[in-house]
């Protein structure tokens, strides 16, 4: 089963880190996400460039709005996620626990919906 792992930061708690702490547990968890990949466990991992650089899209009554930054204001922000292979809930959640950026914001797990079903049930 599929989970997508949705890493939120706090840039307040990120600048509140020791002097090269942030790259001793960027380094640790690259490294880590080398060794889930090898067990077939990580699909794949991204980070997101800052929420100042999104645009937010919405079409309401044929009208559309593009406005600059995150949908909502908040101090913890998506930074960027994991794609996982997990036997269970409980699994993925383990796996998420293992990010240090759960120390410093916090990691959302989310069952990933098998669109094929989807696909077939919609004749697409």
């Amino acid at each position: 089963m599929k989970f997508l792992l949705m890493v939120y930061s706090d840039d307040a708690l990120l600048d509140a880190l020791p002097p090269g702490e942030f790259d001793t547990r960027m380094h640790a968890c690259i490294t880590h996400a080398d060794e889930l990949r090898a067990e077939g466990r990580l699909l794949d991992a991204q980070q997101l460039e800052a929420p100042a650089s999104a645009k937010s899209v919405r079409i309401r009554q044929g009208r559309t709005t593009v406005l600059d930054g995150p949908f909502a204001e908040t101090k913890e922000y998506l930074a960027g996620f994991n794609l996982v292979e997990a036997d269970s809930v409980e699994q993925a959640v383990r796996m998420a626990a293992e990010l240090p950026w759960a120390q410093t914001g916090c990691i959302e797990v989310r069952p990933v919906r098998d669109f094929d079903a989807v696909r077939r049930r919609v004749g697409a």
